[in-house]
């Protein structure tokens, strides 16, 4: 057999696994969810997946309940068929990864920052899930991390029988005066015990469920220590008083608000 011929039967075994892996991930039945699933993970997500099935963290994948450039987050059920949110960095996405640097460097929790783009992403899946751990030992309202591996960060789910938790932006929110206060005590909780600021806070990156207010996306946050954080913490605070004004309701002055989060 030649060179060529080799590389060829090669490639075709490692589709052939490939697909195998994502039929018994998904339940796949048709050949276009097949490609869609193929054209989104590469082998290595998907025996990190897959291992996470085999050692019992998760027992069944579902569709995917929210996608962006960055990531894809799925419903899955875990052993005791409680609901997940399966987050998924994805590899091939390459245009985030100059934003991601500077998120990451200056932060003093991570050291010889890797510049390869898996690598890269795979220290910023482990720095949304510590970033989630610390937040949530210290009773901020976040979803609770289960684990991480490589690209892949399994936590709780925000919502009902796969269907997430709305954003706050998106309904209306009773009583937004109480909202808005339990979000800037989860912002100073967040500064003051976690010593973390979020870094992209908005009506974006709050979900409201059963009357309470959730912050995702902690992806970006960063540690006090951080250079920037300041600044961060001083946009955070704009966005959320812009946001709760509209909804009339009488918001702290943004220094008023800074001086009170970092007291």
């Amino acid at each position: 057999m030649g060179r060529d011929d080799f590389l060829k039967h090669e490639k075709k075994l490692l589709l052939r696994e490939k697909r195998y892996i994502i039929e018994q991930l998904f339940k796949v039945k048709r050949s276009e969810e097949y490609e869609a699933l193929e054209e989104v993970f590469d082998k290595p997500t998907l025996l990190t997946l897959y291992n996470m099935i085999r050692q019992g963290t998760i027992s069944e994948m579902y569709g995917a309940i929210k996608a962006g450039k960055e990531s894809k987050i799925f419903w899955a059920r875990g052993p005791e068929n409680e609901d997940l949110a399966v987050k998924i960095y994805l590899t091939v996405a390459s245009e985030f990864r100059t934003g991601m640097i500077m998120y990451i460097e200056g932060d003093p929790r991570f050291k010889n920052v890797k510049r390869d783009r898996r690598g890269l992403i795979y220290q910023w899946a482990l720095k949304e899930f510590k970033n989630l751990k610390e937040a949530y030992v210290c009773n901020v309202r976040v979803p609770k991390p289960i684990i991480v591996k490589n690209n892949v960060l399994v936590m709780d789910f925000i919502g009902h029988e796969g269907i997430p938790a709305p954003l706050i932006r998106d309904v209306e929110v009773k009583n937004p005066a109480r909202i808005y206060k339990m979000i800037l005590n989860d912002i100073r909780k967040l500064y003051g015990e976690a010593k973390l600021v979020h870094g992209d806070l908005s009506e974006y990156n709050i979900m409201y469920w059963k009357g309470l207010p959730y912050l995702i996306d902690l992806s970006q946050a960063v540690s006090i220590d951080h250079p920037l954080s300041h600044e961060f913490l001083k946009r955070d605070i704009r966005n959320i008083n812009r946001f709760f004004r509209k909804l009339g309701v009488n918001v702290l002055e943004d220094s008023e608000l800074y001086e009170w989060i970092i007291s």
